[in-house]
This record gives C-alpha cells, structure tokens and sequence, in this order.
C-alpha cells in the first residue's frame, strides 16, 4: 500500500524520455566513482578526522567550526567529500524516480533502488570510520563497498538502455560468460589486496600524535608483490577472454568495451610500478584510487555487455538461443 501510495506520487512528475534516463544514470556512475576519489584525496592529505564525529563535524554542529585542535585545510577537505555525499544521495533518489515513473521492468526497478540503499549503506560505514579513529579495516571496507556500487551502477545504465519489451539473448558462449565473471572475481581480489597495501602505507588519513591511525602491521612490501601478482593474473585472464571472444566473433559493442577495459588496466599496471618507485606520492594515489573505480565499471561493462535484451524480429526470434 505504501508502494502504491509511492507511485501515484511519482506518476504527478513528468515522464522522464530514455535519454534523460540515460544521462541521470550516468550521472549516478560519476557520483559513485567520484565520492570514491574524494575519499583518496581525504586520506592521502590526512583530512580523515577533519570532522572528528558523525553525522555531525563537531560537537553541536554540522559545518566545520574555528578550533585550533583541527586545521581549516583538514576540515574542508573532509567536509566537501561529505557534501558530496548529498550529490550522490540525489542522483541515487533522482534515478529511482525516472524508472518507475517511465515504469520500467522489475530488473531495472531493482537495480534503481540498490542506488539509494547502497547510499544509506555507506553513509553508515563512513560513520563508523570516523568513530572507530580510521581504523585500516573500516576504510578498507568503504572503499570495496564504493566499486561494488559503481559496478551495479554501471549494470544499471545497461539494462535502462535495454527495450523491457525485448528478448534476452545470449551474445557469447556460457563458458566465456564464466571467464568474464572469473575476471571480476580476480578484479575483487586485486581490490582487496589494494586496500591492504594501503592499509600499511603511509598514508593513514591522519596524523594525529596523541591518536595515532592503527595500522596493518604487515610487511608493505609483501602486500605490494600480492597486489601485483593478482593485477597480473587478472590481466592474463581478460587476455584469454579476449582470445576466446574474437574465437568465437563478438559484437562491436563488446569489442569496444573489451579494448577499453584491457588498455584501462594496463594504465592501472603502470600507475602502481611508478607508485612503488616513487614512494606513493599522494597524487597518484587518487588517480590509482580513479583508475580502480574506472576498471571496475569496464569490467562490470563487458558482463553486461555478453548478455543483453533486443528488439529481434519474428523470423529471427526463432533462430535467437536462450540460457
């Protein structure tokens, strides 16, 4: 009842063309990319307790206030990647709103409401990483759970593009399909040992003498050598997909995407070897932080891309295999 009552509001809005769809989800993308590269720069300039409670800055206020303890640049840094927060509160509530006006299949209704609860979702766990004094796990986990949202984001942009009156149509084999999805299993756990490595680098989000950051007590050597054998076997991984996929032949759209998501990682493979050989200045930490958020969407791109839903004539439907 509630839902109804939901809706029928909703039907009092324009109704939203798939263009201006389109553009809010993509708006929704860059948000959730974004908010992830704000948070790099948050901890790479040690602005992580810059508003040292939550939800409020300080104490009795929500703004950043004058105090000697914390200076202005920390709390500005930090306070802007909170509003950006609200940025992706509204493409996540403005989505919502565009598909079921346009009253758009179950799936892309589901995907559209994991946007806000996926918003709600970190909002808690940023919380808890200012209470908790930037614990390593805690940011850890704020970040993973940032590229998990921008690969349902980009999911969701696909299937808004798709007709709801289409027909679901495989476009490669089922094993490729499972190379791909081995591909972002691989992606995670290179994402996971990226998030370890930072974990014992120098770059704590604060530098607070009398509350040190607690940090991985793990050799940061040994995580790095992790994080480049994962990165390696992942590339090896999306080069036996790419041979797999030109043995089979594919669709422009899945060989764009494939050739972007190969070049991205590459450029993501450099941007670590001169991170490691220049002692991870801060800057390229948020362009490394900006290159895994933009090899999680290519990847996320590609999957979509191997299964999608067409207009398909009625002779032709009769030739179209469905698994």
């Amino acid at each position: 009842m509630l839902y109804r009552a939901f809706v029928a509001l909703v039907d009092r809005l324009p109704l939203p063309s798939l263009r201006v769809q389109r553009l809010i989800a993509i708006a929704v993308i860059l948000s959730q990319a974004g908010i992830s590269v704000t948070g790099a720069i948050v901890r790479v300039t040690a602005s992580g307790l810059g508003c040292p409670t939550w939800p409020q800055c300080f104490p009795g206020s929500f703004t950043p206030v004058g105090v000697s303890e914390v200076p202005v640049i920390h709390q500005t840094v930090e306070f802007g990647n909170r509003l950006l927060t609200f940025a992706v509160t509204l493409c996540a509530a403005l989505i919502v709103l565009a598909v079921v006006r346009a009253r758009r299949r179950k799936e892309v209704l589901v995907y559209a409401w994991l946007m806000p609860g996926g918003t709600v979702v970190q909002a808690i766990i940023g919380g808890i990483t200012v209470r908790t004094g930037l614990l390593w796990w805690t940011v850890a986990v704020h970040l993973l759970v940032s590229m998990v949202m921008v690969w349902l984001a980009v999911v969701l942009y696909a299937k808004i593009c798709e007709p709801d009156d289409g027909i679901a149509t495989v476009q490669v084999p089922a094993p490729l399909r499972w190379l791909t999805a081995l591909s972002g299993v691989a992606l995670a756990g290179v994402l996971i040992a990226g998030t370890l490595v930072t974990a014992a680098g120098p770059h704590a989000g604060d530098k607070s003498i009398e509350r040190p950051v607690e940090r991985l007590q793990v050799e940061i050597v040994t995580l790095v050598h992790l994080h480049s054998q994962l990165l390696i076997g992942y590339l090896a991984l999306l080069i036996g997909l790419a041979f797999g996929l030109f043995a089979v032949g594919i669709t422009p759209a899945i060989r764009q995407r494939l050739f972007v998501l190969l070049g991205l990682v590459v450029a993501q493979g450099m941007v670590g070897v001169v991170q490691y050989f220049t002692d991870v200045p801060a800057a390229l930490v948020a362009i490394h932080v900006g290159g895994a958020a933009a090899c999680t969407a290519a990847t996320a791109a590609l999957w979509a891309s191997l299964r999608t839903r067409e207009n398909i004539d009625a002779p032709a439907l009769s030739q179209t295999s469905v698994h």
